[in-house]
């Protein structure tokens, strides 16, 4: 084979590793070849042991089907770093399980990667020390959450049972979009189907998801991504219960040592600016600046200033009346 056609077979199965199935017309655009070509790499790929099995009709396409003599799976360099990277956090992460897993496919891995990738490796895990510290909450399935990514890449719906917050269960038939990492939480973004709507679950809190086997069409997702729009899903679900402060320090400082966005500071003058932020909990706000190390009067709400109040009683206790 030339150089040109060695490395449109990378190419193209690159492309066939990355996602379920691909469409014979998409995978023609993807390589800029006819469909005829695209017949013979398949068919060049097959002879040197990949699995590829063809649909036909108008919408027919291509898939790369797992198996026990699948030949090593293709990884550019920049994926094997990644891989390399995150099964070396992974010990310390929200799935239940897979800290052992992830030790024994790292060291599988950093057997077959060359000298240069393996410096690279190195170099990132011993300039990285990972902040970690006590389970919070319950792990997640790394089964469930791996179906969970196929059925995501692949448009796949599902149907699982899901708790709410208070326990209470019900059945789910959703269109699954993307999953988001936040610390260690997992959410699925998807179209709920019996709502007709779009919805934010907590793959902790599914019940015997399982996929359907049937796709379903790509849907716009109501906000730039799935971070988004988990980020505005649990803004809402959470009472929003504003605070505003006067504080004294220029509002540069206070955005730097409150860790409040610049939207939120108004500055007054040099040394003085008032803040609006809507915390998760008043108590989170009351300790938060009480120990800031600056003045400041609290404009709203009354609870708030209650709040401190407890907080000052509760410290002063603590100290052995510090007052004397």
């Amino acid at each position: 084979m030339t150089d040109t056609t060695s490395g449109r077979l990378l190419r193209l199965l690159s492309l066939l590793q990355a996602r379920g199935e691909w469409p014979g017309p998409e995978l023609c655009e993807r390589l800029g070849v006819s469909a005829r070509t695209v017949r013979r790499d398949v068919e060049r790929l097959r002879g040197l042991g990949y699995p590829v099995r063809a649909s036909l009709g108008a919408t027919g396409g291509y898939r790369l089907e797992a198996g026990a003599a699948m030949p090593p799976l293709l990884l550019d360099d920049e994926e094997a770093v990644a891989i390399a990277v995150g099964l070396r956090g992974a010990a310390g992460g929200a799935v239940a399980g897979i800290g052992e897993s992830s030790v024994r496919a790292l060291a599988k891995l950093e057997q077959v990667l060359p000298g240069r990738l393996r410096r690279r490796v190195n170099a990132l895990h011993a300039a990285t020390t990972p902040l970690t510290g006590p389970p919070a909450g319950p792990a997640v399935d790394p089964e469930a959450l791996a179906m969970l990514a196929v059925a995501c890449r692949d448009r796949e719906r599902l149907r699982f049972g899901y708790r709410d917050r208070e326990g209470a269960g019900t059945g789910r038939l959703v269109e699954p979009y993307g999953l988001v990492s936040a610390g260690r939480r997992w959410y699925l973004v998807a179209w709920d189907a019996g709502r007709e709507d779009w919805r934010t679950f907590r793959v902790d809190r599914l019940v015997d998801p399982r996929p359907t086997g049937v796709r379903c069409p790509p849907r716009e997702l109501p906000a730039a991504d799935a971070a988004a729009f988990v980020t505005r899903s649990l803004a809402g679900a959470r009472p929003v219960r504003p605070a505003v402060l006067t504080v004294h320090a220029s509002a540069e400082e206070l955005a730097e040592r409150f860790r409040v966005t610049g939207e939120e500071v108004e500055p007054v003058d040099e040394r003085t600016c008032i803040v609006r932020t809507a915390p998760d909990s008043l108590e989170w706000t009351a300790l938060r600046i009480a120990f800031l190390e600056l003045d400041f009067e609290v404009r709203e709400p009354p609870e708030l200033a209650g709040r401190l109040a407890e907080v000052g009683r509760r410290l002063l206790r603590a100290s052995g009346g510090a007052a004397r």
